[in-house]
């Protein structure tokens, strides 16, 4: 899960930078489960991972990790990035911040995840130490400046909220671009006799949350959210749309911690991936994870991608389960216990 990591290392095991020494404090951000970092390394690791079964998995290894960034005064940081341009715009800019003026600062990535467009437009922002492209990736790296000019920050800057009707966004979660499609059609979709208390299985930003909050007003609402960055978008989200409402909001793994409280209906827009190809039994998972939260009589109501093969999974949940409505790419799909 760290793919880049060799990519990372390669300026270190040539010599062409000194490794991360001794009574160094050293900001990581991106690290993933499994992180083996060499022996040489002997600063103090600061870790940021957001993601909650990662953040779980590296602070099981024994790391210190947060998952958002603390503290100053680095003596250098270390960025593995991803696919999403925003995040690794945001991440930069935060090493930018955090480190020391004219501390090293490393980043590294895949050519699939655009390591390589990244690398030329921070190259035309500011200049760079150098770089080099192995293992299938790009890794460069550069001195934080004494000052960071206006141009840098403006350009680094954390984007607002999304277009998408004022909603605020996450970058690298769950559609970050605006409201999704299927989320959509399945809050258009609810019946009209939603009541009780209600949970948001993979709430992201939160748009189905508002969106049960405004039209059904809940006893309670509980929103569940692996991505902390989403989770911080959707609380500020739900404060905004849903002013006032009786809300819980919980950074949690829902297929590696156990949902304690009980719930008279969830809704859900399930994740389908762990990684770039789809995983059709991460869904799955996530379906019997919520019939689990029910109460007796309690529904679930979940949209998915007409071919995900989810059908299977709601009969073996549920005892009366079926389909609501569908569109060319969507399908609403429910069930009660």
């Amino acid at each position: 899960m760290n793919e880049a990591l060799p990519t990372l290392l390669f300026p270190f095991d040539r010599g062409m930078l000194d490794a991360p020494a001794a009574g160094e404090r050293v900001l990581f951000v991106g690290a993933r489960a499994g992180l083996h970092l060499p022996d040489g390394f002997a600063a103090a690791f600061h870790l940021v991972q957001g993601f909650r079964p990662d953040y779980l998995a590296l602070e099981r290894a024994g790391f210190i990790v947060t998952p958002e960034a603390e503290h100053e005064g680095y003596d250098a940081a270390i960025l593995l990035m991803t696919r999403h341009r925003r995040g690794n715009e945001n991440a930069l800019a935060e090493t930018l911040q955090r480190v020391k003026p004219g501390g090293l600062i490393v980043a590294a990535g895949t050519k699939t995840d655009g390591a390589a467009s990244f690398r030329k437009r921070m190259a035309g922002l500011m200049p760079l130490e150098d770089h080099a492209a192995k293992h299938h990736g790009i890794v460069f790296w550069l001195r934080r400046p004494d000052e960071l000019s206006p141009a840098v920050t403006e350009a680094l800057a954390p984007a607002g909220a999304s277009a998408a009707a004022g909603f605020e966004t996450a970058p690298g979660g769950f559609s970050e671009d605006g409201i999704d499609a299927g989320s959509r059609l399945l809050a258009d979709n609810l019946p009209d006799d939603l009541a009780g208390d209600i949970a948001d299985f993979a709430a992201g930003w939160g748009y189905l949350a508002t969106c049960v909050a405004g039209r059904f007003a809940p006893r309670s609402l509980d929103l569940y959210e692996a991505h902390f960055a989403s989770l911080e978008a959707a609380k500020r989200n739900m404060a905004a749309h849903a002013p006032g409402r009786p809300c819980g909001f919980f950074w949690q793994d829902l297929l590696g911690e156990p949902v304690e409280r009980r719930y008279d209906a969830i809704v859900m827009n399930p994740p389908f991936h762990t990684g770039r190809a789809a995983e059709p039994g991460v869904g799955g998972r996530m379906i019997a994870v919520a019939a689990g939260a029910l109460r007796p009589g309690g529904r679930l109501f979940l949209v998915a991608n007409r071919p995900l093969p989810y059908e299977a999974a709601m009969e073996s949940a549920f005892p009366r389960h079926g389909e609501i409505c569908r569109d060319a790419m969507f399908k609403v799909l429910w069930g009660r216990r």
